[in-house]
Order: C-alpha cells, then sequence, then structure tokens
C-alpha cells in the first residue's frame, strides 16, 4: 500500500462519518415530533458501514501469515431505521390525538444521540489529522534529495 491510499482511506472516513452526523442531526432534530398514526412516526436513523476492500489485488502486510485483501476505506451500506417501539402517550387534548387519545413520539433517545455525534466529529477530526500528517510525510519525502 502506498502513502497517496492513505489519501483516498481518510476520505472515505471522512464521507462515511459526514453521513453519520447528518443522519444524527435529522434525528435530534425530529426527536420531538409528534403524530398520530404509528406508521407516520418519525424513526431514528442509523448509517450502516462496512469496509471497502482494494481491487487491486495487492497482498496484506509482510507480517500476515497469508497475504489477504487490502483495506480501501469505508463504504457506507445505506441508512436503516430503528426498530425500537415508539413512545405512546395518553393526551387527548392534543391536537395530533388520535381517536384513542394517543400521539406517538420518535424513538429518538436525544443524549445517545449527542454521544454519537461527539464520536462522529472526533472521527471525522481524526481522519483530517491523518490527511495531514500524510501530507507532511510527502512533503518531507521531496525534500530529502535537497
Amino acid at each position: 500500500m502506498s502513502l497517496a491510499n492513505v489519501f483516498t482511506i481518510a476520505g472515505s472516513g471522512m464521507s462515511a462519518q459526514s453521513i453519520r452526523l447528518n443522519a444524527t442531526s435529522s434525528n435530534i432534530a425530529n426527536a420531538e415530533t409528534v403524530s398520530s398514526s404509528i406508521d407516520e412516526t418519525y424513526r431514528a436513523r442509523y448509517p450502516v458501514f462496512a469496509h471497502a476492500l482494494d481491487e487491486a489485488g495487492q497482498e496484506g502486510s509482510l507480517f500476515d501469515e497469508q497475504p489477504s485483501e487490502v483495506g480501501a476505506g469505508v463504504r457506507v451500506m445505506g441508512v436503516v431505521e430503528s426498530q425500537q417501539e415508539l413512545e405512546a402517550r395518553y393526551d387527548p387534548n392534543h391536537p395530533m390525538a388520535n381517536d384513542e387519545g394517543y400521539v406517538y413520539y420518535p424513538n429518538v433517545n436525544v443524549v445517545e444521540q449527542m454521544a454519537d455525534m461527539i464520536s462522529a466529529s472526533r472521527s471525522f477530526q481524526t481522519n483530517v489529522d491523518v490527511l495531514n500528517t500524510a501530507k507532511t510525510m510527502m512533503q518531507k519525502v521531496l525534500t530529502l534529495g535537497q
């Protein structure tokens, strides 16, 4: 794996964390939305990640017992909705209450979402640091011959 692949890998990590941040912010923004039907109620959304493998057929690390596929970053497989139960509150005076007097709130835990947002932000920053370090290393390599 060349040093140039680091840019691709870190870039894919930044892209994945951006999607994670967008999903988390959407969850927080809709945490208090109300609906009169279970089917119409917002459900928390989470991105699903998978590691992307290099298609070039390169060998793995020298320390591997058997050559393996080389990682080429992260890819987003999709965004899934949480299957946790929605919160039903009995509030017959609410304008969105159904015939039985219930309103439904999303299955979004704001504390969990804030922790996820901090984690995604720090992961994004780590990928930025990797890019900056790789850039500095490449610049140092170019100045070795001077």
